[in-house]
């Protein structure tokens, strides 16, 4: 071992770090909840001997031990600086060795130099209301609790009684669990912290939804015929859609659904964003169609969501259908060319578009060109190029193009 003389300034940099490593444990150990937690820093690591001290220089030797002299008049209430005898140049004296504290004292002691991060106070006392509430306690999730807000907190708090009180969930739905506090969406960012503290996936045992497809007919005989043009299909209804048809495109947007121009045998879908995959996968009579082709934005978004669709056709439906590839229109290297007037580098918000390090195996190469073009972390024109930017018309001659094809395409993996 190196020696080496550690400075109270440096000591308390340490101690501020192993305070953010272990807090959570001693506010647990605290409680009963694993095994006690002290706070330590070796103040002279391999110097024990006087030659030791030789080695670095009585001068350094004296200038580190009137520091941590004055640092002793004026340390904070619970720490302790244990000192052991070292014998320096024939004289034996008692020197600081290890800095000990317990987390109120290491707290207090770091917070003296810094604007305090860590309230232990709400800590200790979030951690043992969920401990009253029979939540499961750890380091993990008492950290991941104190992250949230006194609102989101107390939610938390009602969500595990409102668990521990009724074994079953599955007469609700997520957004319908009556717990106390509880909003709609709450379960879609915190769920799995609930999960975490109630021992139990509570999103597991509500009843889901069915799937609802929202969709547009679009071959012209049918549109010809006065017919309604927009419909909706829903999982275990017995409604029945217009026409089988043998292309459907699913798209990103609302708007390229809506006004999609006639193409025979056709059904434009309205995919869902990041839930087409899950949602569309086993629709039968999508999987039963000729040609299943995806339209997206031209975006990290857009690419990831064609990637996950493409893998997920990929493998056979429960019902044994069999697995199938999905071309994609309008979101190769040459199309994010000849749209590039109208690329964007933020969002609706006015944010700024960011970059995205996914790896997507499922592109195509020309896909995998545009994709590390608009997602890299280096310099880009632009991010985005929004769907409903692209003339319907283009698509719906593309969208011939690859209906008439027998090829889908030769995918990266």
């Amino acid at each position: 071992m190196t020696p080496r003389l550690i400075t109270p300034a440096d000591a308390v940099e340490s101690l501020r770090r192993k305070v953010h490593q272990k807090w959570a444990a001693a506010v647990c150990a605290d409680l009963g909840v694993g095994d006690p937690v002290t706070f330590s820093v070796p103040l002279r690591p391999g110097v024990s001997t006087g030659s030791a001290v030789a080695r670095i220089g009585h001068a350094a030797w004296h200038e580190w031990h009137m520091g941590w002299r004055e640092f002793a008049d004026r340390q904070p209430a619970g720490v302790l600086i244990v000192r052991k005898p070292v014998s320096v140049q024939g004289v034996t004296e008692d020197y600081p060795t290890t800095l000990v504290a317990g987390l109120d004292a290491a707290v207090a002691l770091v917070s003296g130099t810094e604007p305090p991060t860590l309230d232990i106070a709400r800590a200790r006392a979030l951690a043992s209301s969920l401990r009253s509430t029979g939540a499961v306690l750890t380091p993990a999730t008492v950290r991941a609790a104190c992250r949230l807000g006194a609102d989101d907190a107390e939610v938390l708090l009602s969500a595990v009684t409102w668990l521990r009180r009724n074994p079953d969930a599955g007469a609700w739905s997520a957004r319908q669990l009556p717990v106390p506090g509880m909003h709609t969406k709450w379960l879609d960012t915190h769920g799995a912290l609930l999960r975490d503290v109630a021992g139990r996936d509570v999103r597991d045992e509500v009843r889901s939804r069915p799937t609802v497809l929202h969709l547009t007919y679009v071959d012209p005989d049918h549109t010809a015929s006065g017919r309604r043009r927009h419909d909706a299909w829903t999982t275990g209804d017995t409604h029945d859609i217009a026409y089988r048809p043998r292309i459907v495109l699913v798209v990103e947007n609302r708007d390229s659904r809506l006004w999609f121009p006639p193409v025979p045998d056709t059904i434009v879908v309205e995919g869902g964003g990041k839930a087409a995959a899950a949602l569309l996968a086993n629709v039968p009579w999508i999987r039963a169609a000729d040609h299943v082709v995806y339209w997206g934005d031209i975006d990290a978004d857009g690419y990831a969501i064609l990637d996950r669709f493409r893998a997920t056709l990929a493998e056979p439906a429960p019902d044994d259908a069999p697995p199938k590839p999905i071309p994609s229109i309008l979101m190769d290297a040459t199309d994010l060319h000849r749209y590039a007037q109208h690329g964007v580098n933020h969002d609706k918000a006015g944010r700024p578009i960011n970059p995205s390090p996914a790896i997507l195996p499922h592109l195509t190469e020309a896909e995998a060109t545009a994709y590390d073009t608009v997602a890299t972390a280096g310099p880009t024109p632009f991010r985005r190029i929004e769907q409903e930017a692209i003339p319907l018309a283009h698509a719906a001659t593309r969208l011939l193009d690859v209906s008439m094809s027998s090829q889908a395409g030769r995918f990266r993996r």
